[in-house]
């Protein structure tokens, strides 16, 4: 028995591949590819490590996950049941959490384009916080609380100082000035957090280091300006689990507690935001090969119409008809918009024999590519949710007119 792409869910024994508790053979009858498969017990298995891992490190963690990796109504209410809070950006995400069952408690919401409308919703419903990414949004937010006589707390998203990121406030003399200023003069608002976030696909302490260094360092500055924050939040940018591993997961943990133990940096709470990490090696799909070219170039009947380059997946590819040949054959694989700029990978590891009608699995796609995706004009693929023997459809192209948000 193997495990393909190193996922306990994906299992090959006998040339029988498995998928938690049910055959690809029998996902596959009665429905043609492209699909989409979500691991439900995948995602348990990974928020229940990382909140192992982090709670053991920090008396204080707590987690939050970000919507925008994948908002899927039954994705995000498996999350909500494992006890994690929402990181969302928009209003129809903060109407899903709502809808979905997230305490008020559980939800920080806010982004660079914060309307009236969005913001009006966020103080009504008291969400714990409202992340600011332009401090003139600060006066803005205390003018809709004072009107529906509400008191709103607030996280600060700090520029991530890298490769000249526009996202976030840098916290020069001035800008603190006006900072305090802003804070004085504004009853109805509190400053409880600051946030750095700086990458995607974090794998080693140097990146989250730099993170933190940024978000202990404008700590600082507040603090000697005379504005003191509760907590700190250090984002996300972890990778698939699949592709961290847990010792090094708890490594990062640790080394992250050392250095804020170094500069006695002492918060209320500590919150990171996992999306990748909980739900990217949790999606799979299964597509099949339509076209192959004499140099070894295959053509997929799915591209970055849903699986985009932009999601920044850790992409495998497996043969699943010939799932017991020898991957180590260089092939191309392009997909089906027709642009020569569809291409999904090259010189990658595959079988030597390459037939149209191949079923191909791409692990690796929870996290973004539906996010992302640009649909083109094709046909979205069904999505299906498995857990154990249970199989669930949760997208019906032709019942769902789409899987955006409403």
């Amino acid at each position: 028995m193997k495990t393909i792409a190193g996922n306990k869910y994906l299992i090959n024994k006998d040339n029988l591949i498995t998928i938690d508790s049910v055959s690809l053979k029998t996902l596959l009858e009665g429905c043609k590819t492209p699909i989409m498969v979500f691991l439900e017990s995948k995602i348990r298995d990974n928020i229940q490590t990382f909140n192992k891992i982090f709670n053991s490190v920090f008396s204080n963690y707590e987690g939050f996950y970000s919507f925008k990796a994948n908002f899927l109504p039954d994705i995000c209410s498996i999350i909500q049941s494992e006890g994690i809070g929402a990181e969302i950006v928009g209003i129809p995400e903060l109407n899903l959490a709502l809808r979905l069952g997230y305490s008020s408690d559980k939800i920080i919401a806010g982004g660079p384009y914060l309307p009236d409308q969005f913001i009006e919703k966020c103080v009504l419903n008291d969400v714990r916080e409202i992340i600011i990414y332009n401090i003139n949004d600060i006066k803005r937010v205390n003018e809709i609380s004072e009107k529906y006589g509400k008191s709103q707390n607030l996280c600060l998203r700090i520029n991530s100082q890298k490769f000249g990121s526009k996202l976030g406030i840098v916290l020069d003399a001035k800008t603190l000035s006006k900072l305090e200023k802003i804070l004085q003069d504004c009853k109805t608002i509190c400053l409880k957090t600051i946030l750095s976030h700086r990458a995607t696909q974090m794998n080693n302490f140097e990146q989250f280091r730099i993170n933190l260094e940024n978000v202990t360092h404008a700590y600082t500055q507040l603090k000697n300006s005379g504005i003191k924050v509760d907590n700190i939040n250090l984002g996300g940018g972890f990778p698939e689990a699949v592709v961290i591993p847990e010792i090094q997961l708890k490594k990062i943990a640790l080394r992250l507690k050392e250095y804020l133990d170094l500069l006695e940096i002492n918060v209320n709470q500590i919150y990171f935001e996992p999306g990748r990490y909980f739900v990217g090696d949790a999606g799979i799909f299964l597509t099949e090969i339509i076209k192959v070219t004499d140099d070894r170039w295959i053509f997929l009947n799915i591209g970055n119409n849903i699986c985009p380059k932009f999601a920044r997946c850790s992409l495998r590819f497996y043969n699943a008809t010939k799932i017991n040949a020898s991957h180590k054959f260089k092939t191309s694989i392009a997909g089906i918009i027709p642009t020569d700029q569809d291409i999904l990978v090259k010189d990658y590891f595959f079988t030597q024999s390459l037939d149209e009608g191949d079923v191909v699995i791409i692990t690796n796609v929870g996290a973004y590519t539906l996010t992302f995706s640009n649909r083109f004009p094709y046909s979205l693929p069904p999505i299906f949710l498995v857990s154990g023997t249970n199989v669930k459809k949760i997208f019906d192209p032709i019942v769902d007119s789409d899987f955006s948000l409403r």
